[in-house]
């Protein structure tokens, strides 16, 4: 597995990153057929008056993004919780893909690798021909990824291995971006344009 430590805001020590190490190649232990690549965020809060340290783990599991996010006030601590918490979301991922869940006959679909689907999407003509780059506004963080249709069932259960309050996906039957989201009293909610 390819291991990925980045630190902000503090010296990433050889026993700090020798501990997160240790504990995220325990807490992927059992699920080392399925994770490839997983890139931590170690960082900690620059007022010295709020005493927060964050731990965040990203994992690339057959073609699946699972993230979690821990915090507290040791930053050893917010390891440990945020490795359990992995460990969790593994299993529930592992559980979710195996045969056991399915009545009789039936299976599991496979997710496909991030190969797989650069390789059906390939790109057959410039991204930035015609455009001028510029800096987007500061404060303005923005993510571009590969929206594979999903339908509500599937964009919830990655709501859940995301470890966000929300997800943005392209709904499978309409081809539309829906948004999915927890609701504060319980249960999700969807958000989608009016027709």
């Amino acid at each position: 597995m390819k291991l990925l430590i980045h630190g902000r805001n503090l010296e990433l020590t050889p026993a700090l990153r020798d501990y997160t190490q240790s504990k995220l190649e325990k807490a992927i232990h059992h699920f080392e057929d399925m994770v490839k690549e997983a890139d931590v965020h170690l960082s900690v809060a620059r007022n010295p008056r709020v005493p927060e340290q964050t731990a965040e783990v990203t994992v690339y599991a057959n073609g699946t993004v699972i993230r979690a996010q821990e915090r507290s006030e040791n930053l050893y601590a917010s390891i440990d919780l945020v490795a359990s918490k992995l460990t969790r979301q593994l299993r529930k991922f592992k559980e979710r893909h195996t045969n056991h869940h399915h009545s009789h006959g039936h299976s599991a679909s496979t997710t496909p690798t991030t190969e797989e689907v650069i390789l059906d999407n390939s790109i057959d003509h410039s991204l930035i021909k015609g455009k001028e780059a510029h800096l987007p506004d500061p404060g303005v963080r923005r993510k571009y990824f590969h929206m594979t249709p999903m339908n509500i069932d599937e964009a919830r259960h990655q709501l859940d291995l995301i470890d966000h309050d929300f997800y943005l996906f392209r709904e499978k039957d309409s081809g539309e971006l829906q948004v999915i989201y927890r609701r504060n009293h319980g249960g999700y909610g969807v958000i989608q344009s009016k027709n």
